[in-house]
């Protein structure tokens, strides 16, 4: 790996709905897989209540720890939405109606012959200060406010508000991963796979077991690192060493 920075970032995902196990979240996912490809290394999730304590406490924390911090859920129209007061009141500054976050609203609300309701301009409220990110699944913009995103909870409306901000987020190379599967206990390759890390050690090798019917188990063993070339000749190592001490590989897509 090179002596380049590299470029964090943490996510907060927020709702009881999350907590409860009411509902499942998708987000995680996506979002590490996005800021992989901005060059951006997913480092650490929340998950808290609609609380705005919890929140408040989360967004400070992570934001002075990382370069980067997303948020998901809690930006909706009725009175659990407290995202955009608990964030404003993490960074000392008041909430207002924003006239451009308004006119979007007014726009989408008008093309579907809907009332924007009092309830519904809830979603044009953003900290002092702030800017607005683009949403064009359903209208109700994003926030960014310092190094805080702050996007939709549902899965399709934060990958839409994702893709709009490629490119936004200052980042370095995106992270090249190369994957070996094998018909291998973890237990079995241990020492090989420490040997294997010692001799690259600027390079990630994690080691994640599976177990499917009719397939057996084994593991997959993923090589990471910001160097394209670091990476492809950690992993042709590890699949020589692997060979060498009889372990059949399987074929990866």
């Amino acid at each position: 790996m090179s002596g380049h920075k590299t470029w964090t970032a943490a996510l907060i995902v927020i709702g009881d709905e999350i907590l409860s196990g009411r509902t499942e979240d998708k987000n995680i996912a996506q979002v590490a897989r996005w800021l992989n490809g901005q060059g951006i290394r997913l480092q650490e999730v929340r998950v808290v209540p609609d609380v705005e304590e919890a929140i408040v406490e989360a967004v400070q924390a992570l934001g002075s720890a990382y370069d980067h911090v997303i948020t998901t859920g809690g930006i909706g129209p009725t009175h659990d939405d407290i995202t955009i007061d608990s964030v404003a009141k993490a960074f000392g500054v008041p909430v207002i109606v924003d006239e451009r976050a308004r006119a979007i609203l007014q726009s989408h609300y008008d093309a579907r012959g809907v009332e924007l309701t009092e309830s519904r301009l809830r979603m044009a409220r953003i900290p002092e200060g702030a800017d607005l990110i683009d949403n064009p699944t359903s209208g109700a913009p994003g926030v960014k406010i310092g190094n805080v995103h702050i996007l939709a909870g549902v899965p399709n409306i934060a990958a839409a508000m994702l893709e709009s901000l490629n490119g936004k987020l200052q980042g370095g190379a995106p992270v090249a991963s190369v994957t070996i599967r094998a018909h291998a206990a973890e237990s079995e390759v241990a020492g090989l796979l420490k040997e294997v890390q010692d001799q690259f050690p600027s390079v990630s090798i994690g080691s994640y077991p599976f177990y499917r019917e009719g397939g057996g188990f084994g593991a997959d063993f993923v090589v990471r690192s910001d160097d394209v070339d670091l990476a492809n000749r950690c992993a042709e190592e590890l699949r020589k060493r692997l060979q060498a001490s009889g372990v059949e590989l399987i074929e990866t897509a």
